[in-house]
This record gives C-alpha cells, sequence and structure tokens, in this order.
C-alpha cells in the first residue's frame, strides 16, 4: 500500500493539480510559480536548518538531549524533500512542515500515540547524568550499566 501511495496516487494527483493550475493560471506562470516555491522554500529550509541546529548545540551545551530539534530536523529534511519535488500537493504539504507550530501539534500527535517517547537527561550537579526517568538518581558517568546473563554452552543444544 506504501509503495502504491508514494509511487502512483501522489504523483497522479499531483499531474491533476497541476492541469487544473495551469488552466486557470497559465502553463507559463504555473512553471514559474513551481520553481518559485522550490527556490522560497529552499531559502526557508536552509534558515530554519542553521537555526536548528545552533538551537541543538544549545541544548547539547547544556546537558539535555535535543530530542525537539532532532524531530524538527527531520521535518526540515522532509520539508525539503517535498519542496523539491516539482508539484502543488507536495509543496502544500512542505510549506506546512516549515511552520514550527504544525511542527510541535505533529510532535504532540505523535507522542499522544504512545509509539514515540521523549526522555530528557540533564547534567547533575555531581558531575553525572540525572535520567528524568530515573526518580532524580545522579549516575556517575564513570560506571556503566548493564543487565547480563551467563550462557553455558551445554544448554544452547
Amino acid at each position: 500500500m506504501p509503495f502504491f501511495v508514494l509511487f502512483i496516487l501522489i504523483p497522479f494527483s499531483e499531474i491533476m493539480v497541476f492541469i487544473s493550475v495551469s488552466d486557470k493560471i497559465g502553463l507559463g506562470t504555473a512553471l514559474l510559480f513551481a520553481l518559485f516555491t522550490a527556490i522560497l522554500g529552499g531559502a526557508i529550509v536552509k534558515y530554519q536548518g542553521i537555526r536548528t541546529i545552533g538551537s541543538a548545540n544549545q541544548s547539547l551545551q547544556k546537558g539535555q538531549i535535543p530530542s525537539k530539534e532532532l524531530f524538527d530536523g527531520l521535518c526540515l529534511v522532509a520539508a525539503g524533500a517535498t519542496l523539491i519535488t516539482p508539484g502543488f500537493i507536495t509543496d502544500a504539504l512542505g510549506f506546512a512542515l516549515l511552520v514550527p507550530a504544525f511542527r510541535n501539534k505533529l510532535r504532540e500527535k505523535l507522542q499522544q500515540s504512545g509509539k514515540f517517547t521523549a526522555s530528557s537527561f540533564t547534567t547533575g550537579q555531581q558531575g553525572g547524568f540525572q535520567d528524568a526517568n530515573d526518580n532524580g538518581r545522579v549516575q556517575d558517568p564513570t560506571i556503566i550499566e548493564a543487565e547480563y546473563e551467563t550462557v553455558d554452552e551445554k544448554d544452547q543444544s
């Protein structure tokens, strides 16, 4: 089903919308508009991408995992891909992904679905890392916690 949507339904819909728009405003104008949206979208993606990298760097300097920035970066990559794809439907989706409020709502919906969770870590006062999901316990950064199980070769057969 995803193959059908991605390679058949979306291009077919794009062609139908492009024909309809070019009937209304002319073929040359529709082509120029598609080119303009790709250029404008690319510039906005570049600007927001630089800001997102800066914000992620600040989060890392504070000792936090930049989960919001990573999600925003993923959305910006998707926006760039849809904006360089010729067509008005993909341009609308791409420009929607460039709006921070839309990305915030999308992130909230994904978190509410329960399939995605975000954990945050902050540096503790003692130089360790404090896991926000670990009841405030500060861990020594030189200790690696792990679980293991001893497997006897005789038991495997």
